[in-house]
C-alpha cells in the first residue's frame, strides 16, 4: 500500500508527487491520462511571476463589457453555459471589493516572491536547469494610451518590488528585431522567464519520480472508499482500488468533480485556453511577448513559437471552438508582421479557475487525511515548484515558510 496517492498528473500533481517521493514517502500518481496530457501540455511556458493580480480588479471590470460584446474578444462566455456560471460569477464580484483585492494581491505576491528560489532548487534536484530560458518577457504598447491603461498592473508590481524596466522603441527592437515599429513602448520583465518545452518538462519530472521508486497509474477516479473521518482508497473506472494513508487531489479543472463526491464544494471553473504552435514561423524570438491591449502572448517554446491567450467559459464538456486560436494568430501578426503560420497545430485546454484567482493549497476541511492543490489558473507552471515545496511541508508535518491561511479550501 502506498503512503500517499496523488490524483492528477499535470505539472502541479507530478511536481508534488516527485517532491513527496524525495521526502521518503511511497507515492502513487494517478490520472485518467498519461502525465502532462491536460492543461500542462499546452500552456504558454511562462514563469510569469508578475501576473498574480486578481482578475476581478477595476481595470478588468472597465473593459469587460466591450470584451463580452466582441465575438473575437479576449473573454467569451457561451450563452448556454451562463446559468451554470452564475454562482461562480457572484463570487468573482465579491472578490472585487477593494479590501479583498488587497488581500488577494498579497496572497499572490507571497507565492510569486518565492518562485525563483523554489524553482531553482527544484531544477537543480531534477537536473533540468537547461530547460529554463535566460530571457524574460516584453509587455508591448502601441502608444501612451495603451501604456496608461496598463498602469494599474505596473503600480502593483512596484508596490511589491517585482523587477521591471520601461523601454522605448529602438531599445525594444534591439531586443526583438522582428517586432513591428508600431510598438512605441514596452516593459521588460526579466524574471518572467520561460520553459523550453512545458510538456517535455512534465514528462522529465515524471521520469525522475519513477526513478526514485514512484508509481504512475492510469485510470479515472470515479469514487472513494471511506474509513472513520478519512479516506482509505480511490476507486478507478476499471474497478481497481488504490489504497493509501493520505490523499491529494491535484486534478486541475477536474478537481471540483472529485471534491463534489466528497461533499466538499470548491467553486472551481474552467477557463478554456487556446494556442497555436507554429514550427516554421519565419521569425526568430528570444523573449516571450504579451500585448495587453490585444490580449495575446507569444513564447518561443517546444521547438517553435506558441501563440496563446483569451478566456472561454463553456465548461469541461463542450467541443473546442478553434476560431479562438485563429484570432490569436491574426493578432500576433500585428506585432510580428513577418510571422507565417506554417506547420501549425491548434490546441485547447482547461485552466482551473477560482473566482478570486488564488489557488487552493492545504488540508480538506472535512477529511483528516486529504489535501488539495488546485485552482492555479494561468500560473500552474509558475507555481509548480513552490506548490510542491509548500504542500510537501504541510503533508509531512513541517511548518511551511508562508502563511497558508489565504489558500485554504473553505475560504469561500
Amino acid at each position: 500500500m502506498a503512503s500517499i496517492v496523488v490524483v492528477g498528473a499535470g505539472i502541479i500533481g507530478t511536481s508534488l508527487a516527485y517532491e513527496l517521493q524525495c521526502r521518503g514517502q511511497s507515492v502513487v500518481l494517478v490520472d485518467k491520462s498519461a502525465p502532462g496530457q491536460g492543461a500542462s501540455y499546452g500552456n504558454m511556458a511562462s514563469i510569469a511571476v508578475t501576473e498574480f493580480m486578481p482578475a476581478s480588479r477595476p481595470g478588468i471590470w472597465a473593459q469587460m463589457p466591450k470584451w463580452l460584446l466582441d465575438p473575437e474578444g479576449p473573454v467569451r462566455i457561451r450563452p448556454s453555459y451562463v446559468p451554470r456560471l452564475i454562482p461562480w460569477f457572484l463570487r468573482f464580484i465579491a472578490a472585487s471589493r477593494p479590501s479583498r483585492l488587497r488581500q488577494l494581491e498579497e496572497a499572490g505576491a507571497a507565492l510569486c516572491a518565492r518562485v525563483h528560489e523554489d524553482l531553482g532548487a527544484f531544477l537543480k534536484t531534477t537536473g533540468l536547469e537547461h530547460m529554463l530560458s535566460a530571457e524574460g518577457c516584453l509587455s508591448l504598447y502601441a502608444d501612451e494610451a495603451e501604456f496608461r491603461a496598463d498602469r494599474e498592473h505596473i503600480e502593483i508590481l512596484e508596490r511589491f518590488g517585482f523587477r521591471h524596466e520601461i523601454l522605448g522603441g529602438n531599445a525594444i527592437r534591439d531586443l526583438e528585431p522582428a517586432l513591428t515599429t508600431k510598438i512605441t513602448k514596452a516593459v521588460l520583465f526579466p524574471d518572467n522567464r520561460s520553459i523550453a518545452d512545458p510538456y517535455g518538462f512534465v514528462l522529465a519530472i515524471a521520469d525522475r519520480f519513477r526513478a526514485l521508486g514512484g508509481i504512475i497509474e492510469q485510470g479515472g477516479v470515479i469514487g472513494f472508499e471511506h474509513r472513520e473521518e478519512g479516506l482509505s482508497a480511490v476507486r478507478l473506472n476499471d474497478g481497481r482500488l488504490l489504497a493509501a494513508d493520505k490523499f491529494v487531489l491535484a486534478a486541475g479543472a477536474f478537481t471540483a468533480r472529485l471534491s463534489d463526491m466528497l461533499r466538499e464544494y470548491i467553486p472551481l471553473e474552467t477557463e478554456r485556453g487556446y494556442h497555436t504552435q507554429i514550427m516554421d514561423p519565419g521569425v526568430s524570438m528570444r523573449h516571450s511577448i504579451i500585448w495587453p491591449a490585444r490580449t495575446f502572448m507569444v513564447t518561443p517554446t517546444a521547438g517553435g513559437i506558441r501563440v496563446g491567450g483569451t478566456v472561454e467559459m463553456a465548461g469541461l464538456d463542450a467541443a473546442p471552438d478553434y476560431r479562438r486560436a485563429k484570432v490569436l494568430v491574426k493578432r500576433a501578426r500585428e506585432a510580428l508582421p513577418d510571422l507565417q503560420p506554417r506547420q501549425a497545430t491548434e490546441w485547447m485546454g482547461h485552466r482551473p479557475a477560482l473566482p478570486d484567482t488564488v489557488p487552493v493549497m492545504g488540508p480538506s476541511a472535512k477529511r483528516r487525511n486529504l489535501w488539495y492543490a488546485t485552482g492555479h489558473g494561468h500560473l500552474g507552471l509558475t507555481y509548480a515548484a513552490t506548490t510542491a515545496r509548500l504542500m510537501g511541508d504541510i503533508i509531512t508535518g513541517l511548518k511551511p515558510p508562508v502563511d497558508m491561511k489565504p489558500y485554504r479550501v473553505d475560504r469561500f
